[in-house]
């Protein structure tokens, strides 16, 4: 499972990316992480908002802190 938290490295992006990580830790599933700042990457994805959270390649969330429980969802 490949999951990028997309931002440009502003406080929410790093707390999304940290609640990213714990959930990955929790659910034991093999996912890498991957933060992505590159703006150009990031409208690659057709996101206009961050922080953006995209697993395997779909947007899940956008301009939002996801809670642990909204990830841990995510990831089954």
């Amino acid at each position: 499972m490949e999951i990028k938290v997309l931002g440009p490295g502003c406080p929410k992006c790093h707390q999304t990316e940290q609640i990213v990580r714990a959930a990955v830790a929790v659910s034991g599933v093999a996912a890498s992480v991957e933060k992505v700042t590159d703006a150009m990457e990031i409208a690659g994805y057709g996101v206009f908002g961050t922080p953006a959270v995209v697993v395997d390649g779909a947007v899940k969330s956008v301009g939002k802190i996801p809670s642990q429980d909204e990830v841990l969802s995510w990831l089954q």
